[in-house]
């Protein structure tokens, strides 16, 4: 397996899809599925469940995993 070339806390900038030109910190990597979470880029809302610490549920606006090849790692 090629080593993975994020680590969490990097600064990326989307370089493909709806967010391009997007600059933001990287939350979480996958680097068996190839992904990255980045922050504050690709949200879609998820429906939820009532829950005793959520007991209206509704909608959670929640990042969703980036194609490691859409982003590109910005020297701060």
């Amino acid at each position: 397996m090629a080593k993975f070339k994020f680590k969490k806390g990097d600064t990326v900038e989307i370089i493909a899809g709806d967010d391009k030109g997007a600059k933001a910190e990287v939350l979480q990597v996958m680097p068996k599925k190839n992904k990255v979470i980045v922050k504050g880029c690709k949200i879609a809302k998820k429906a939820v469940k009532p829950t005793e610490d959520n007991p209206k549920g509704g909608f959670l606006n929640k990042e969703m995993p980036i194609d490691s090849s859409n982003v590109r790692k910005v020297e701060a």
